[in-house]
């Protein structure tokens, strides 16, 4: 398709989208009565000119963006079909979740035993976490903020009928008991679980191990691992095929199972929590990009498709691997990379904080509990400690939000509300707990002076797809 053909094909796709939103739009405000064959009709008219430009892009970020655009319109179309299609997506995040053990246990071998140094991963070690507290901690005071000003909870009408089938009531952890999570009792059980820090712990102490032995034995490891690792990411390109397929079928079966009209009454807490995560993107993590010098423009490319892929499938897990090999192609270390990024899925879950403190003041809102300063800054550090390490655990902050709300007495059932719509906050959480992962590699390496500044510059999204 040449340059001409695709200027006008776009202009096309653009008055085809404004002319279908003015039909629906005008129809949904009773501006106007328009068939419903026509309505119908304009809106996959736009999804085949959709599909059409995806097949000329040629490119895998293209096709996962107009997937979640085609699976809100199937399932607003055909709900009864959409909402048996979460098989497909459960099928894609089981693919993934084979390729997290081997790929973290290959890189962190490689970058440890590999270059021998050891002070190195204690340098990384530090510096990861001290940034990681710095930023989540930012994140959680920014959800405490927002939700005092939206006050998203006053007014809340209490439902006659609360669904309390899909949560259990969660004791509060103790430290004694976050600590012990974070090492491996059984590596296999590990694995089996996708608890992502123990297979951390158990791949950092074997690759020490290997480093410590006698070149004979510690080359066999390392070159072992090596291709282990190289295999699972030829692995994970050729599970990356499916995404835009699970993306079509998770979002498809969000919009069919729960309606277009899910927010309700709880638009404002929804509004209250992207509007506050956009202040997190835009006023901590840009800046902290700005100051280490990290290229903005390329970054947001390169975390583009995992951010993306994370988004429709509420899952970090998922975005995992791809997100390692766009780091790595954006010019970080695959030694830091592979320490840093696994390690922040349980120390550095900013988008999860940042919600859990919005959410338990929300909850105080609902119930009409007014909560000094003094107490929200004691749960705020409550959820400092009990946010770690709960990256592998289902419906995590929710678990968590119900062990918080035992502990400061609030009740439980503004909580069982917000399940509702939790998959529409998971989305965006999730996102952004990706996109503050994959900085956090960048402004370690930087810190270690290896962040290849050549390849961000020259970063190029079709070089992870290839």
């Amino acid at each position: 398709m040449t340059k001409l053909t695709q200027r006008t094909f776009l202009i096309l796709l653009i008055a085809v989208i404004t002319l279908s939103l003015i039909l629906n739009l005008g129809q949904a405000y009773s501006l106007w009565n328009v068939a419903d064959t026509v309505l119908i009709t304009s809106r996959w008219l736009t999804m085949a000119l959709l599909v059409i430009y995806a097949f000329c892009k040629k490119s895998l970020t293209t096709w996962i963006l107009i997937s979640m655009v085609l699976g809100v319109e199937f399932g607003y179309d055909a709900p009864s079909i959409a909402i048996h299609l979460n098989l497909l997506s459960k099928i894609f995040l089981n693919l993934v979740k084979t390729i997290i053990a081997p790929l973290l246990f290959g890189t962190l071998v490689v970058g440890i035993a590999g270059h021998s140094n050891l002070k190195q991963i204690g340098r990384m070690g530090w510096k990861s976490i001290v940034y990681f507290e710095i930023v989540s901690t930012i994140a959680l005071f920014i959800g405490l903020f927002a939700i005092n000003i939206s006050k998203a909870g006053v007014g809340v009408n209490i439902p006659g009928a609360i669904d309390q089938s899909g949560l259990h009531a969660a004791k509060p952890q103790t430290a004694e008991e976050i600590i012990l999570h974070v090492f491996p009792e059984n590596i296999a059980k590990s694995v089996y679980d996708g608890q992502v820090l123990q297979i951390v712990i158990f791949s950092i102490l074997f690759g020490i191990a290997v480093a410590m032995l006698k070149e004979v034995h510690r080359n066999r490891m390392v070159h072992f691992a090596e291709s282990l690792s190289e295999v699972m990411f030829k692995f994970t390109n050729l599970v990356m095929y499916f995404a835009p397929i699970a993306v079509f079928a998770a979002i498809s079966y969000s919009v069919g199972n729960m309606g277009i009209g899910i927010l309700g009454n709880l638009l404002q807490l929804l509004a209250t929590l992207y509007v506050s995560l956009i202040i997190f993107l835009t006023g901590v993590l840009l800046p902290i990009a700005l100051l280490m010098k990290i290229p903005v423009k390329n970054f947001i490319r390169a975390v583009s498709e995992p951010a993306t892929i994370a988004f429709a499938t509420t899952s970090s897990e998922s975005a995992l691997p791809i997100a390692m090999e766009a780091m790595e192609k954006f010019g970080v270390p695959r030694k830091i990379v592979a320490f840093v990024m696994p390690t922040g899925y349980s120390f550095n879950l900013d988008g999860t904080t940042l919600y859990l403190s919005l959410a338990t003041i929300f909850v105080a809102q609902c119930a009409g509990i007014h909560l000094p300063l003094d107490r929200q800054l004691l749960i705020v550090f409550t959820l400092m400690l009990t946010s770690k390490g709960v990256a592998g655990v289902s419906r995590a902050s929710l678990v968590i939000l119900l062990g918080t709300a035992a502990s400061f007495g609030l009740p439980t059932w503004p909580i069982f509300i917000i399940l509702g719509i939790d998959g529409l906050m998971d989305m965006a959480r999730t996102a952004v707990n990706v996109i503050g992962n994959c900085l956090a590699t960048a402004v370690v390496a930087r810190w270690e002076g290896e962040f290849d500044d050549d390849a961000a510059r020259n970063f190029n999204p079709k070089m992870v797809e290839e």
